[in-house]
């Protein structure tokens, strides 16, 4: 069976969307303040289009997976025909979306772009939009569900994290009674070795020009 690279792609898409809502939302906010020509608003837009620009390429590699496997009817992926419709609708969401954030960026349109249709040609009928609908409230609720998970992973890595930490804390302590010691015995050694090199300098200078049946005299006695 062939490899579907549809989920890879579309988590990769939903990660970028997000960041484009974020970008999306901190362009409005400064376009309803900025006056003039805003240095921080036309770096906001520049962002925002950059974000938009690979988000757009993204969703092109998208389309083109779900295109193939409407192709093949889905057989060959192992793929049913209501999952073949949903991918439909994520990718006609996220082109939606895509349009809607680059119309914001229109010159005078920041503060009316969200009301205004991205595809006004289009008018789905009302049962399509029901299954919209509903799909987006799938598609949001598995947004969340992907943000908590996220949450708890990096929570349980903190908790390893500071786990670790107080092991190697009581290792620290550990090995700084070692050295303490360690330290100690060199003490009492070096103590010990100046005491035996003080006495041999004695016994150097006490035999200093003494014959030596004298010397090895004294040092029988």
């Amino acid at each position: 069976m062939a490899e579907d690279p549809y989920h890879e792609v579309k988590a990769e898409i939903q990660t970028s969307l997000q960041t484009a809502a974020t970008l999306r939302a901190s362009y409005l906010r400064i376009a309803s303040t900025a006056t003039g020509d805003s240095e921080e608003l036309r770096w906001a837009g520049s962002e925002l289009k950059a974000t938009l620009a690979a988000l757009d390429a993204d969703l092109e590699d998208l389309e083109e997976s779900v295109r193939i496997v409407e192709g093949s009817g889905g057989r060959s992926f192992g793929i049913g025909g209501n999952e073949v419709i949903q991918r439909r609708q994520f990718c006609r969401f996220v082109r939606t979306e895509i349009e809607s954030m680059r119309a914001d960026l229109s010159p005078g349109k920041a503060s009316t772009s969200r009301s205004q249709p991205s595809r006004p040609a289009e008018v789905p009928s009302p049962e399509e939009e029901d299954d919209q609908s509903e799909w987006e409230r799938q598609e949001q609720a598995t947004m969340l569900r992907q943000q908590d998970s996220t949450l708890s992973t990096i929570a349980g890595t903190l908790g390893t994290l500071v786990e670790q930490a107080g092991l190697m804390g009581r290792e620290i302590g550990e090995h700084n009674e070692m050295l303490s010691d360690l330290e100690a015995n060199v003490d009492r050694t070096s103590n010990k070795l100046g005491g035996a090199m003080k006495k041999m300098q004695q016994f150097i200078r006490d035999t200093e020009g003494v014959k030596v049946p004298e010397c090895l005299s004294r040092c029988v006695n």
